[in-house]
């Protein structure tokens, strides 16, 4: 009875402190594309993506019944920074699902004209009015979003005066940007402007450390085959527990009944903790993380704004050394990478699996048609038959030529100017599971082999390399075949072997590629890429670093005169994909399983056009 009673009390005063229009609510994810095309076309930074924000603690004046429900103290506010814009997950400001789909789009048309936010009060406004005074049309859906927020902010009758001259200066800088300079000071925040984008929240550090190669590695523990996932990026911070008596704080929290974040608990490595991690990771503002770096089972999945390392130059060994693009910088940093080339020369020869044969035959039937093959050649001084159509044409022109009698057809065998280098993503994320009995790994591997079958097919000079990294020091570049050498059961034993490595430094892998590809001597080169997610890596090299720097690398590779091509299996390759490698210049894959089907086809589609 008492838990009936509860529930009943807890709905009637959710519904009495609620501000939101529920039945009116608009989600991110229905409008990601339009809005993400609606950013790039105003003139936002084509790196960027839309993320959803995550909740942060507003200081407000909350009334009595606010206080007693616990509502009012965090509020997705829209916000962005040079990695991604952040928006509400959902939006229901508004009675009217058209009045709040059209604060998304003024959101991100604020996003796309203030990158970055010094003065919230006066940047808004500056914003704002650029946007009214350049577009008609912004500007009538502006006035319109105006009047109908301001009957939906609290009344400021019986509410402090430094907190109600701020409330009022507001209200006009809405209905008049550009007009006032400075925000009268108060105790409080006032309410949510949902008009204007908010400053980056502050990241705490307590000690900013960089995740170097020191520390415990990562250890091989049972992984949980069902992962939850977490939508918004949640905020980080680093501490230092690798001593004994430094970091975190021992603590048993038998006496609480719910997690708190005043304090950061060194809490036991293991698996035996509580079921509902997605709602935990949900519920707290700043995620501490350990430095220790032992693994255990991923119950939950979600992005951390970890504090990225700035300095990440080392001396570099023996090996491959590649540049790097630093795109706040504008340039490439010189010897930034090393990269390391290796052979599975130990690997036994293995012949064409059985559950491949069949695709593979069907395959190399079809590339057959596009090797070398018969070409009938017109117009010909001799050959095996007449050409009448040569011959009418040339009886029909008023002046003949007696000396010319090209009257012949020729057949010739002849052979396709091409060659194609397929560099594989073997990152740690290929251990994913695409079904109950296969990972992505596994798709990856049979698809290396049933488009090598019908390489060998035509004919045409191919080479085969997979990658992974561990931070810039060590970027692994296996090599399964190589140009010029014979398509063999050696080389199915090498992709027979390869398995999932570390992280992905695509940029580095790529620059790599095209200087192997840079010396072939074919008129046609083809770098085709298959991979299944995003670059990123231990260091700095994640969110739009790691996407920059590979943009960069492709734009190398296409003035080197190389065609790069990307085929992917990740379901979000449409947010950045276009970005990287153009409209036309990638396929997604929906069902993974059948990419040994697919990526043949993709492939004569590339080669022949």
């Amino acid at each position: 009875m008492e838990e009936f009673i509860g529930k009943i009390w807890d709905r009637w005063l959710t519904r009495q402190v609620t501000s939101d229009f529920t039945s009116a609510s608009v989600n991110l994810t229905d409008l990601q594309a339009e809005l993400t095309l609606y950013y790039r076309a105003l003139g936002g930074a084509p790196g960027k993506t839309l993320e959803p924000a995550d909740a942060r603690k507003v200081r407000l004046r909350r009334t009595g019944m606010q206080r007693v429900a616990g509502s009012h103290q965090r509020f997705a506010l829209p916000w962005q920074d040079d990695r991604s814009v952040r928006l509400p997950a959902s939006l229901a400001v508004f009675s009217s699902p058209r009045l709040n789909t059209s604060l998304y789009y003024w959101l991100v048309a604020m996003a796309a004209r203030l990158p970055q936010v010094s003065n919230w009060f006066r940047d808004n406004q500056q914003a704002a009015l650029a946007l009214t005074s350049s577009y008609p049309g912004l500007n009538r859906q502006y006035k319109e979003l105006v009047a109908e927020l301001m009957a939906l902010r609290p009344p400021v009758d019986d509410i402090p005066e430094d907190l109600r001259r701020r409330e009022l200066a507001v209200a006009q800088a809405l209905r008049e940007p550009g007009l006032l300079a400075d925000l009268p000071s108060s105790a409080f925040d006032c309410f949510p402007v949902w008009l204007w984008l908010y400053p980056q929240p502050p990241t705490l550090f307590s000690v900013p450390v960089a995740t170097t190669g020191s520390g415990p590695e990562l250890e091989a523990g049972e992984r949980s085959s069902e992962q939850q996932t977490l939508q918004q990026r949640k905020q980080a911070q680093r501490i230092d527990d690798e001593h004994e008596t430094d970091g975190l704080l021992v603590f048993l929290p038998d006496s609480l009944m719910s997690w708190t974040e005043q304090i950061n608990l060194d809490r036991c490595q293991d698996d035996d903790s509580d079921d509902d991690f997605e709602q935990i990771a949900n519920d707290i503002d700043l995620i501490t993380v350990s430095r220790q770096r032992k693994a255990t089972a991923a119950k939950v999945k979600f992005d951390l704004d970890l504090p990225a390392a700035e300095n990440d130059e080392l001396c570099l060994g023996p090996g491959i050394r590649l540049p790097e693009w630093h795109y706040r910088k504008g340039r490439l940093r010189p010897d930034v990478c090393l990269l390391q080339p290796l052979l599975a020369d130990e690997a036994e020869p293995v012949s064409l699996p059985a559950h491949l044969r069949q695709t593979s035959e069907e395959v190399r039937r079809k590339f057959a048609l596009v090797g070398l093959g018969n070409t009938r050649l017109r117009g010909q001084p001799d050959g095996q038959d007449l050409d009448l159509d040569a011959w009418i044409d040339e009886y029909s022109k008023p002046l003949r030529d007696t000396a010319r009698q090209n009257f012949f057809l020729d057949q010739r065998k002849t052979h396709r100017d091409f060659c194609c280098l397929i560099l594989a993503d073997l990152s740690l994320s290929t251990e994913g599971y695409v079904s109950d009995d296969c990972q992505v790994i596994d798709v990856i591997r049979d698809s290396l082999m049933v488009l090598a079958e019908g390489l060998d097919q035509t004919r045409d000079d191919f080479a085969i390399y997979g990658f992974s990294s561990v931070r810039n020091s060590h970027v692994r570049y296996q090599l399964m075949k190589n140009f010029g050498e014979p398509y063999s059961d050696r080389v199915r034993g090498r992709i027979a072997r390869i398995k999932p490595g570390f992280y992905t430094r695509m940029g580095a892998a790529i620059r790599q590629s095209s200087r192997i590809l840079e010396r072939q001597p074919q008129a046609h080169r083809v770098l085709l890429l298959v991979s299944d997610g995003k670059p990123n890596d231990l260091d700095q090299y994640e969110g739009r670093y790691g996407i920059e720097d590979t943009r960069q690398a492709i734009i190398e590779a296409r003035q080197l005169g190389i065609t790069p091509y990307c085929v992917t299996v990740d379901e979000c390759g449409h947010d950045y994909l276009p970005y990287l490698f153009g409209r036309d210049g990638f396929a997604v894959v929906s069902d993974p399983t059948q990419l040994p089907r697919v990526l043949p086809r993709i492939y004569l589609n590339v080669s022949t056009h």
